[in-house]
């Protein structure tokens, strides 16, 4: 059973969402630069914390991949500070009218974006991760629940308390967001069905897919990231090598990392020896199938290897005939999270674009810039594969919701129904206009 002070301070969060929920957007900009400020005013104390987190780990012997995730240095630091300062400067998203209709002379419709309410974050080993889902919460109107790993539990303490500290300061106060710390509160969080209306889990295969079987709370997330690079017929391979370097090592233990290499079998001979020496070079294992250990040195690859989400510098490669082949293997063993094709050929990327069936498809660029820094939204609470309310890289609009407003001057359903029934207009007004949140006329 859950104890009391943990219900205390669900209760006490799901009240501070509904003040955050209203606040102004000039309210959260002011929390967002107190927190960012917070940050490096606090840094010495975080740093301490993280590295007596990573010591442990290695004591520990944990994955080099988790451990890698773990690590929150300067530069994280700078990562994170700078998602902040971008957040606050985007749009506010709360109250945005998304549609407005005339439905009759006096009767308006509106269609608003609203906070969902009370987020909840588990993770593992990423307390970057904190502090973007935090910055965006803040921004979107919405109050957080974090439960992070034990393996960062000194890290993820140091800055909810940075946090909270400098958010004590604001019209907002710090009731906002709090931290779980027992291992045993996950369990219990996953049946919060009243209390927390997301869940946001982001960490291994296992663990998520763990989440996502143990709640009916809607969660938002993947279970894999097991990526495809295809380098088409037509590829400029002057191209493709580097597009193949980046997507395997820039950083081998991010979710949108190529897992596998799909080589159309025109390129065998001019293309793998040169990008097997590169990924040799950069330390990257290579699983072959039979055509690639033909051409290069590598492991003999195995049916199941396509299944394997890495997270290091290990690749598969497979030889395919054609553009159908490659879009079969990536329908048959991909996670729809990132794939990305290499072509000089628009009706080989318009076709790739169409057919596969993933929440970030790429034409000759890195499947690295799945990523919602990248794309402009400032930071990201996480990828979803799921294809309800939000898909891809998820920002400020995959944390809102809607509500309908209708404001009338005394219309009654009676009058639209029956012999002499009135019509309705049905007419769609611009969105420009203030709100009726806003004082917007009727």
């Amino acid at each position: 059973m859950m104890s009391h002070s943990v219900k205390e301070r669900i209760k006490a969060l799901k009240e501070s969402s509904r003040v955050l929920g209203v606040s102004t957007n000039e309210e959260r900009i002011d929390l967002l630069k107190r927190v960012a400020a917070g940050l490096r005013r606090d840094w010495p104390t975080i740093r301490k914390a993280n590295e007596q987190d990573v010591a442990e780990a290695k004591e520990q012997k944990i994955g080099a991949a988790l451990i890698k995730r773990l690590v929150f240095d300067e530069q994280k630091l700078n990562e994170v500070v700078l998602g902040l300062e971008q957040v606050a400067a985007l749009a506010d998203p709360v109250g945005k009218v998304l549609q407005r209709r005339l439905l009759d002379d006096g009767l308006i419709l509106e269609q608003i974006s609203v906070p969902i309410g009370v987020i909840g974050m588990i993770f593992e080993s990423r307390p970057d991760a904190l502090v973007q889902i935090v910055g965006l919460c803040i921004k979107s109107g919405n109050a957080i629940i974090l439960k992070g790993g034990s393996e960062a539990k000194r890290t993820n303490l140091a800055l909810v308390e940075s946090i909270k500290q400098s958010s004590r300061g604001s019209s907002l106060g710090d009731g906002y967001v709090t931290l779980l710390e027992s291992h045993g509160d996950v369990k219990e969080m996953l049946k919060m069905n009243d209390e927390i209306d997301l869940l946001i889990p982001r960490g291994s295969n296992a663990f998520v897919t763990y989440v996502m079987e143990n709640t009916s709370i809607p969660v938002l997330g993947h279970s894999d990231g097991i990526c495809h690079l295809y380098i088409d017929e037509q590829a400029d391979l002057k191209k493709a090598l580097p597009i193949v370097i980046d997507a395997k090592t820039q950083y081998p233990a991010a979710c949108n990392a190529i897992e596998t290499l799909l080589v159309h079998a025109s390129l065998v001979d001019v293309f793998l020896p040169e990008v097997g020496k590169a990924l040799k070079e950069a330390n990257v294992t290579i699983h072959g199938d039979e055509r690639t250990q033909a051409a290069i040195e590598c492991i003999p690859l195995e049916e199941g290897d396509y299944f394997n989400e890495y997270l290091s510098l290990e690749l598969n490669i497979r030889v395919v005939d054609s553009l159908e082949e490659a879009i079969g293997h990536i329908e048959t063993y991909g996670s729809h999270h990132t794939d990305a094709i290499v072509s000089e050929n628009p009706e080989a990327v318009r076709r790739f674009f169409t057919e596969v069936d993933s929440a970030d498809v790429f034409a000759n660029c890195s499947t690295r810039f799945a990523d919602g820094f990248r794309f402009g939204f400032g930071a990201e609470v996480g990828i979803s594969t799921t294809k309800i309310h939000a898909r891809g890289p998820v920002g400020l609009d995959g944390l809102m919701s809607t509500k309908f407003l209708l404001a009338g001057s005394g219309q009654i359903v009676a009058a639209y129904s029956g012999k002499d029934a009135k019509r309705y207009l049905h007419k769609n007004l611009s969105v420009d206009a203030p709100s009726l949140v806003q004082g917007g006329s009727v």
